[in-house]
């Protein structure tokens, strides 16, 4: 029997970020530029946020670094690559953000958020692309028990055949969600949605399991942005 297919390295696959003309930087970009627009609305006080299977943090980390509400944001990352944990650790202490904590747990398990939530913003990028289809309407059922009172939400899923985001899309209009922006240029197949709890919240259930990642290769061809 041949082996199967090496397990992805998930550091190494970050390393398209370090090119501005690559997929990946682009959809960085979109995701940083809504992650600034949910900051930039929310009052005064307090703002928790939240990011599922954070990678090395460059969507978070790269918008506090500089955002005017820095000092009014308290993050988890949830990552559980051990070299991307201790990327974004780095970057956050360089970036002297204290309340930012990079927790190494598994981001499918509900416990990693205990104490973090309700949270007001929720990234939950690269994810959708790597786990079955009923894990995907699994958590996007859940995430009200991850969010406070018109919480925001930003994912992203790719549209290579078949595309799932239409069905994803109507995931999150059932689980309480009114979409605020979606975007998916047919140059780079990637899709990014910005959501906002407009129904109730929902209390928080420690010890559930949301997903499980199974990596790009499980789901569809070669590796590539989520």
């Amino acid at each position: 029997m041949s082996p199967g297919p090496a397990p992805l390295d998930w550091a190494e696959w970050h390393r398209p970020y370090d090119d501005p003309a690559s997929l990946l930087s682009g959809r960085l970009r979109r995701v940083q530029a809504h992650l600034e627009a949910l900051l930039d609305r929310q009052p005064p006080g307090p703002v928790q946020v939240i990011s599922l299977c954070a990678g090395q943090g460059r969507d978070v980390i790269g918008v506090l670094e500089s955002h005017p509400r820095r000092a009014d944001v308290r993050a988890r990352l949830v990552e559980t690559d051990p070299r991307n944990v201790a990327h974004a650790r780095r970057a956050a202490a360089a970036a002297g953000l204290d309340a930012v904590e990079v927790r190494a747990a598994d981001a499918g398990l509900t416990d990693a958020y205990a104490g973090a939530v309700p949270a007001h913003i929720v990234v939950a990028c690269g994810i959708f692309g790597n786990i079955t289809d009923g894990d995907v309407r699994a958590t996007v059922a859940a995430l009200p028990g991850l969010c406070a009172p018109g919480a925001g939400v930003i994912w992203t899923r790719h549209t290579r055949p078949p595309d799932m985001t239409p069905a994803i899309r109507s995931w999150f209009a059932a689980a309480g969600f009114a979409e605020e922006s979606w975007q998916a240029p047919p140059a780079t197949r990637q899709g990014i949605g910005r959501h906002r709890l407009t129904g109730p919240p929902a209390a928080f259930a420690p010890g559930r399991r949301l997903f499980a990642f199974t990596g790009f290769d499980a789901q569809a061809g070669p590796p590539g942005p989520a």
